[in-house]
């Protein structure tokens, strides 16, 4: 059994809706399809909620209208028979009755959550009854019968399984089950959703939980290439990655991927497959645990990066010093990327800076403090433990004609880091292309 994830864009329109249908019915074997809201819906969704933290229901009702409308166009388009329309007709104005009910609330988070979610029961509910309307058995299994998340909101695996058996060895003859991406329950039983990286991680949870033969994550781009295409010319898809070098790479800028989204298939040895639904011939990107020898797979650039210097005459061999430095951050639940060190400073770097001037205030209590901003780190991933000769020297002889701010060597065996200024960033992705590829 494989697990097939589409996402938003895989399912944004009713011809694309129907390229997975057809897509689907020329897979073998059994498959579980996880779907994302259709491209656009959860924003729409999201402004509606907004609408009601603010306190304008006047504007709430006008967006729920305005999407409700949308999906009246979705269904006209997408079904033919006059017995499907009718049949899905209902089914959307009662989700679209329940999310008017739950704007009549007041808003809190719990409101939020439940009306983000029809978004995912939406497109699922569209491409069920599509499939049953061209012949297929498809089988619709709400994510809610088995999705949980424990009291650390984490994955509660054992209740996961338990219910995914249960709900297979019921179902009968079917060609597909389908199920929807991101929304869960929470430990108190209450609507909730994946945070880290929503449909591809319920992908990788249902695929460890059933310990199936593969994950395959379709989106609208052939796989993760070994550049940012949107900068650099004549990129090409990785052929394969190990599930740390594929981290590395979503962790630092390769959007395609959550950087924790995959976790449970790497625990439990399930390949992940990157595939594109409108190229779906194209071989995608395989990320296993398998890890090819002496290679530099791709370059990946993170925007938004703060650099922090704090220099401290004291420090010179001062026990504790970045034990309080560290403390900072922890106190504003901010997390630290780059780090390097000398006899009298520390040089990090963040990406989020919404506590930025609390920590700067705390750092000054410590030593000077200076501030870089509009930075980027460039990273480059592969095999490239430091028995592999060379590796860094190509990788500094490419940006050889750019400033780097600071280096990171060493904390991986799979990443080279270097921050730079914003501005030279396009030059120094071309540059890698051209000098390691």
């Amino acid at each position: 059994m494989k697990v097939q994830k589409f996402g938003g864009t895989s399912v944004g329109s009713p011809q694309r809706i129907r390229d997975v249908a057809s897509l689907v019915s020329s897979f073998e074997g059994k498959n579980i399809i996880v779907v994302s809201a259709m491209s656009g819906t959860t924003n729409s969704l999201l402004e509606i909620t907004s609408a009601l933290e603010k306190g304008d229901k006047a504007k709430a009702s006008e967006l729920i209208d305005k999407l409700e409308a949308k999906y009246q166009d979705v269904v006209s388009e997408l079904y033919v028979s006059s017995e499907s329309k009718t049949k899905i007709q209902k089914i959307i104005d009662d989700i679209f009755s329940e999310i008017k009910e739950l704007a009549k609330s007041s808003y809190s988070s719990k409101i939020e959550k439940a009306i983000v979610g029809k978004g995912e029961i939406l497109s699922t509910n569209l491409l069920f009854h599509h499939m049953e309307e061209i012949g297929l058995k498809p089988a619709l299994v709400s994510a809610l019968d088995f999705m949980k998340t424990d009291e650390n909101n984490e994955p509660d695996f054992p209740y996961i399984k338990s219910k995914l058996k249960e709900i297979l060895s019921d179902l009968g003859d079917f060609d597909v089950i389908i199920t929807q991406g991101f929304i869960c329950l929470n430990h108190q039983g209450e609507i909730d959703n994946l945070l880290r990286g929503g449909s591809d991680y319920t992908a990788s949870i249902i695929g460890a939980a059933l310990k199936a033969d593969e994950v395959d994550i379709w989106t609208d781009i052939d796989g993760m290439h070994n550049n940012d295409p949107r900068f650099v010319e004549e990129t090409s898809p990785v052929h394969n990655l190990h599930f740390e070098e594929a981290a590395e790479l979503a962790y630092f800028g390769a959007k395609i991927l959550h950087p924790t989204c995959i976790l449970p298939a790497k625990l439990h040895n399930i390949p992940v497959r990157l595939l594109n639904t409108m190229e779906p011939k194209a071989e995608g990107t395989l990320i296993n645990n398998e890890l090819a020898q002496g290679s530099i797979k791709a370059v990946a650039a993170k925007d938004n990066i703060t650099a922090i210097k704090i220099k401290s005459s004291r420090m010179l061999l001062a026990y504790g010093f970045l034990k309080k430095v560290f403390e900072v951050f922890e106190k504003y639940r901010t997390p630290i990327d780059m780090i390097a060190t000398s006899e009298v400073g520390v040089s990090l770097t963040i990406d989020d800076d919404t506590n930025l001037d609390s920590i700067i205030s705390d750092l000054e209590k410590l030593g000077s403090v200076s501030l870089d901003r509009n930075m980027v780190i460039i990273c480059v991933v592969g095999d490239l433990e430091w028995q592999n000769k060379g590796f860094e020297a190509r990788a500094l002889d490419a940006l050889r004609n750019i400033p780097v701010r600071m280096i990171s060597y060493g904390g991986s065996n799979y990443n080279i880091s270097f921050l730079i200024d914003k501005a030279n960033k396009t030059k120094a992705l071309r540059l890698l292309s051209y000098h390691l590829f």
